[in-house]
């Protein structure tokens, strides 16, 4: 291998690589040597190419790479790597077919967040994501360091921030609330030394460290250590208690070992903005990057309504109220840090009560707080949920906790991070890119970590690197086996979801029933199903019309052994495969499972958030029409609905049922409160019973409506913002 002298570097990085995934390195020299090299590298700018681009000629004699910059060499050496891959191998040779590479990357930003502070990951394990990330061409490494459970990095000024702030008694177990407390010690930190061992080590492999330093909320674990940094320094930290929970021997502030978002956030006072400002000035000589994360999302603002200061302070400064409060917050801390030569950005909250001067806008709450940033100048990170949030499950039937949510690599690969709405106009140009984030409060071990992260990330990468006309599925399809056999080598434990069962469900053309289609990208694999009552295996040829209530088992065997197994159980009934209309679309990261369809498919929701069968409505009521094809009697409608107060997701707080021949003209049929609904299967399904004394209702279209529960109420996780209404089937009968 021949390469310039500046790219020495590049080559060490490819022989590292070479030797984990094929046991061997080449030898190095000089560009200038008359030996004859197998492989050349060279950087030679060209104008109107975009930094990280680079070509790649394969001929017979020789392979030669030719970079932007050295980011560009780098690039297609991770090319040559996959390639490599994906050849074939006789004894000690790779054929890789004759071809020319061009390539260049969309966006400039291109990254991947970590949450190191609900779960703590050592620097080993840090460098070993890093490796991962370079090979997937991505070039930002979004570290989240301080949350409410716990602060990750060392201050020299304020030792307790690590002394205190990076370790919690204990963490519950099972999702929100939880079943009990482990009572495990948890936590750790990164030294200084440590912290810029990292950036190098990312640094050499062209990867951008962008810090995350949270405030004013998610701030609990610095509170912990320094009270003074509350709004009520006294008040206790309300943890929940558990009967397994061990009784604490101090009071006051502690590390938060539940999830969730909490009232507890910083005072914006001078001693609040001192302490931040130390912290900035030892926490930005150790990121050479161009940003500062200061994250700004999910304020709780009861404190700063109840705190004399903060109301004080929101009349001397002429705020509008306490949203005007935090971009006064914001704003505070963009001037100082900016001041030290770098800039902020912020989760797409900081849009609220105004947007500080020269931040960018990082858009997780959907596309429209990055559209609106854009509308204003501003740069902007796209990073939804429905699309690159990895806690979220990637199958239908998970097999461990996860935060809630679906969003299986498909969808991934799908996303374009350019919204439509920007598309052809003056503000594409602040859109910067995308990144996928990874949230770990159901992420303890380092393995479902990686279970979560890959091979989703690869999706990831080519949804920002490669043009959305470009992508194609069926190609990615084709290249992912041999991403995955790079994977087995580095002992990388992915998730094989993609090729697992995935079953379908849809209407049938009678409207009486549904049609269960079931698939599988496993190759070699058959799939075979029990009916309802049997236990004899049928092998699946078609997709299954069911128009009988029970369950059904479907499997996966492949050389006659079993892969995977699933069970759907279908409850029939009169609404079963009609058509229904929302008034109100639900939201895009909850829009159930095959459209509005998905409401009345016959399927019950029974594990929770992790079930892609929900419906969500954000601060909205669901209201629901039902086309029954003809004036039909109704005995009962019943409603599967949802409560997670730690998620802000609430039950309803009415719910009322209308009937009527022409949708238009509709009669209240029946009504009541959620609370004095009788539970009827599962404790969150809600009945309305007619009255047999009286004659039923009787109508061709039928009208549900529930109404959304309203504010969040104080001392309640997500206290001032709108609760979100989940809800699942609407069985008639």
């Amino acid at each position: 291998m021949s390469a310039d002298a500046g790219l020495l570097n590049q080559s060490v990085m490819f022989n590292k690589m070479l030797e984990e995934l094929a046991g061997f390195s080449l030898p190095v020299e000089s560009l200038n040597s008359t030996g004859k090299a197998m492989i050349i590298l060279e950087k030679k700018p060209t104008q109107g190419k975009k930094e990280g681009s680079y070509e790649m000629n394969i001929d017979r004699e020789r392979i030669k790479i030719t970079g932007q910059d050295e980011t560009g060499v780098f690039y297609g050496l991770n090319n040559l790597i996959h390639l490599l891959s994906g050849s074939t191998k006789k004894e000690n040779e790779y054929n890789i077919p004759s071809m020319v590479i061009n390539d260049e990357p969309r966006f400039i930003y291109r990254g991947m967040m970590l949450d190191a502070a609900r779960h703590f990951r050592s620097v080993d394990y840090i460098k070993k994501l890093l490796d991962q990330l370079a090979l997937l061409k991505l070039n930002v490494f979004h570290w989240h360091l301080t949350e409410d459970q716990g602060w990750r990095i060392e201050i020299k000024k304020y030792p307790k921030l690590t002394e205190v702030g990076a370790w919690r008694n204990g963490t519950i177990i099972g999702r929100y609330p939880g079943s009990g407390n482990d009572n495990e010690v948890h936590g750790g930190f990164y030294t200084q030394e440590q912290v810029k061992e990292i950036v190098k080590y990312a640094t050499e492999r062209h990867i951008t460290v962008v810090p995350e330093i949270e405030m004013p909320g998610h701030s609990g674990a610095a509170i912990a250590a320094y009270p003074f940094l509350s709004c009520f320094p006294e008040e206790e930290t309300i943890i929940p208690k558990h009967p397994s929970a061990k009784s604490m021997a101090f009071k006051g502030k502690k590390v938060q070992e539940s999830w969730g978002v909490y009232d507890d956030v910083f005072v914006p006072s001078e001693q609040t903005f001192k302490f931040l400002q130390d912290v900035m000035d030892e926490v930005i000589p150790l990121f050479p990057g161009k940003y500062i994360h200061i994250g700004g999302d999910e304020c709780p603002k009861e404190s700063w309504k109840k705190s004399a200061f903060c109301q004080e302070l929101i009349k001397e400064k002429g705020l509008k109220d306490e949203h005007g409060l935090q971009s006064y917050f914001i704003g505070r801390m963009e001037k100082y840090i900016n001041s030290k030569g770098k800039q902020i950005i912020g989760w797409d909250e900081i849009l609220e009560g105004g947007l500080a001067a020269n931040a960018t806008v990082m858009s997780w709450r959907g596309e429209e707080g990055g559209i609106e940033a854009a509308k204003q100048r501003h740069d902007v990170v796209m990073t939804p949920t429905n699309y690159a949030y990895f806690d979220y499950s990637q199958s239908k039937n998970e097999d461990s906790i996860v935060i809630g949510g679906f969003l299986p690599l498909e969808k991934v690969y799908q996303y374009n991070p350019m919204p439509e709405a920007l598309q052809g106009t003056e503000f594409e140009k602040y859109v910067m890119g995308a990144q996928a984030n990874l949230w770990t409060e159901y992420i303890k071990w380092d393995s479902k970590l990686e279970y979560m992260v890959f091979p989703r990330l690869a999706a990831m990468s080519e949804a920002i690197w490669t043009p959305s006309a470009q992508k194609n599925m069926e190609v990615f399809e084709n290249k992912l086996p041999a991403y995955l056999s790079m994977l087995d080598k580095l002992g990388i434990q992915y998730s094989q979801a993609f090729f697992g069962l995935k079953p379908e469900i849809k209407p049938n053309k009678n409207n009486d029933g549904v049609v269960w289609t079931l698939s599988t990208k496993m190759p070699d694999a058959g799939i075979y199903f029990i009916e309802p009552g049997k236990d004899n295996n049928k092998k699946y040829y078609k997709p299954l019309n069911i128009t009988k209530s029970g369950t059904y088992t479907a499997s996966i065997y492949r050389n006659d052994n079993l892969e995977e197994e699933i069970e759907q159980t279908f409850n029939l009934h009169k609404a079963t495969g009609r058509t229904i209309t929302f008034k109100t679309p639900p939201a895009q990261k909850y829009p159930g499972n095959g459209g509005n369809f998905g409401m009345v498919n016959g399927v019950i929701s029974d594990n929770g958030l992790q079930s892609a069968e929900w419906f969500g409505w954000e601060g909205g009521d669901m209201e629901a029409v039902i086309d029954l094809g003809s004036p039909t009697e109704i005995s009962s409608v019943r409603v599967s609905v949802f409560e997670s107060k730690g998620s802000w997701i609430y039950r309803p707080s009415s719910f009322k049922v209308y009937v009527s021949d022409n949708n238009q003209d509709f009669t209240e049929a029946g009504s009541g409160k959620p609370g004095e609904m009788q539970a009827v299967d599962l404790p969150r399904m809600l009945q309305c019973e007619f009255s047999t004394q009286n004659a039923k209702p009787k109508g061709r279209y039928v009208k549900i409506v529930l109404k959304n529960y309203g504010m969040i109420p104080s001392g309640l996780p997500g206290a001032g913002h709108k609760a979100w209404l989940f809800a699942d089937e609407i069985e008639i009968n």
